[in-house]
């Protein structure tokens, strides 16, 4: 993210690898500084017309849209597989749920945006939700569809317009999120992918033609972008890392914890904000607990995305892995004892082996970092006390998840810092249910009613006269 907008960027190519390969199978040119420009007038001319719609008329786009991701998707989850590596068995399933937040928002939307009335010295007092403008959004390459209809549906039905800046490594789901738009006949503007590099984003926060944003990504790139829009007086949305843990206490149910744990851990190669990156164990379980996460994860298979069998795919990118290597090996050096992989693959592509670390400990690589790829992290508590202070030991407060009796989880929820605790089972996203973090895991929130209503003006109404 540059912080000279007053310099254009050179044009780059927005190039995708296929990580099971390393080979380029797309390069689309960045955006010009005038095609920027007309991106920006097209979606606040649309608003125009837009903020005007009914909940009805809102609602028919997204369900149209919605009708088209499930028809097409034999052709919009190969995309997946294709630009950064997702199983296409997970990648179907993304299609789907990027179909379900449109619907859910069609459904529901009106609803959450209903006028609230409130009693005061007034005839009439109440508050209703308008559209603001144009929400631009940021986004990583790692759900490609799902974050894309995270951020739009939301927006689209409180009446504002989106232009989407999706990661510059995945152009060809961009671009077929826009067609999907298109080929239901949507309103031109109102939805828009900005293949601009990431050089050009902050002047497209800066614009005044851009009232919003919503930014998915690295702590480190959210604090910049928190930064340029907050200087610019504009709501933002963040959903940033995380470092979540995982608490398995002595009266959990040990088989289903790590059934659970291993798919948390692994989902879309363990490249997941919210998937379960440090699991605390109280020691009574430590033993039994790690012998059954252990089988968990030597059964999966790792391979080719394509394949229907796959159920880990590669890391995305080569630096990636070596990041990932390197908290690995730095994490071993440290004394973490390497119980499963975590040996650097020779063949092509940039796949990396499921790994188990257990002795983890405050200050390791794999403890303190967030670590985005299938590497299970296992640090031991001596009871319930110093798990939920070893939960709490992070800068990140994204998710989190605890197994033990159900009343005592609840209880527990309370004293852990995330902004979701899943008590019993996987720390998920689900459109009917507001998802978001604290500390540098970001803030604001998405999904359910809360999100609708982050961008949206909250607008008092008095109506007198005054009663006496």
């Amino acid at each position: 993210m540059t912080t000279q907008s007053t310099q254009a960027s050179p044009r780059t190519a927005l190039t995708a690898v296929d990580p099971s390969t390393g080979a380029v199978v797309r390069e689309v040119p960045a955006a010009t500084p005038a095609q920027i420009d007309a991106v920006l007038d097209r979606a606040r001319s649309a608003f125009l017309a837009w903020r005007e719609t009914s909940f009805e008329e809102r609602a028919a786009l997204l369900e149209a849209v919605a009708a088209h991701l499930r028809e097409h998707v034999e052709e919009l989850a190969p995309l997946m597989s294709e630009e950064m590596g997702k199983p296409i068995g997970e990648a179907r399933g993304e299609v789907g749920k990027a179909a379900w937040a449109a619907e859910h928002y069609a459904a529901h939307g009106a609803d959450y945006l209903a006028d609230q009335h409130i009693a005061s010295d007034a005839s009439s007092s109440y508050v209703q939700h308008l559209p603001l403008g144009t929400v631009l959004g940021v986004l990583p390459w790692n759900a490609p569809f799902w974050l894309a209809f995270r951020f739009a549906a939301p927006a689209l039905m409180a009446g504002n317009t989106a232009v989407m800046k999706h990661d510059p490594h995945v152009p060809g789901c961009a671009a077929a999120i826009e067609e999907a738009f298109r080929a239901v006949g949507a309103p031109e503007g109102v939805f828009q992918t900005l293949h601009a590099a990431t050089a050009d984003v902050e002047q497209v926060i800066r614009d005044p033609r851009i009232q919003a944003v919503s930014f998915t990504g690295s702590d480190r790139a959210g604090a910049v972008v928190a930064s340029i829009a907050a200087s610019e007086i504009k709501p933002a949305v963040l959903e940033l890392g995380g470092s979540d843990p995982c608490l398995v206490l002595a009266d959990a149910d040990l088989e289903e914890a790590a059934r659970v744990a291993a798919l948390s851990r692994i989902i879309n190669a363990g490249q997941s904000c919210i998937a379960a990156k440090r699991v605390i164990v109280e020691r009574p379980v430590h033993d039994r607990f790690v012998e059954l996460l252990a089988a968990q994860l030597a059964a999966l298979v790792v391979g080719d995305p394509r394949e229907e069998t796959t159920q880990v795919g590669p890391i995305a990118r080569a630096e990636l892995r070596e990041n990932l290597h390197r908290q690995v090996t730095t994490s071993v050096e440290a004394g973490a004892e390497l119980v499963l992989g975590g040996e650097m693959p020779t063949a092509e592509g940039f796949f990396y082996p499921v790994t188990l670390l257990t002795g983890v400990e405050a200050g390791m690589s794999a403890c303190t970092e967030e670590t985005f790829g299938p590497v299970a992290s296992v640090m031991v508590a001596e009871d319930a006390e110093h798990a939920l202070s070893l939960a709490n030991d992070t800068p990140y407060g994204l998710g989190a998840s605890i197994w033990t009796e159900t009343s005592r989880g609840e209880a527990m929820a309370r004293r852990i810092e995330a902004g979701q605790v899943s008590v019993n089972g996987i720390v998920k996203t689900d459109p009917r249910l507001p998802s978001g973090g604290i500390k540098r895991s970001g803030y604001g929130r998405e999904l359910g009613p809360h999100g609708i209503r982050e961008f949206v003006n909250a607008q008092q109404v008095w109506v007198g006269p005054a009663r006496s």
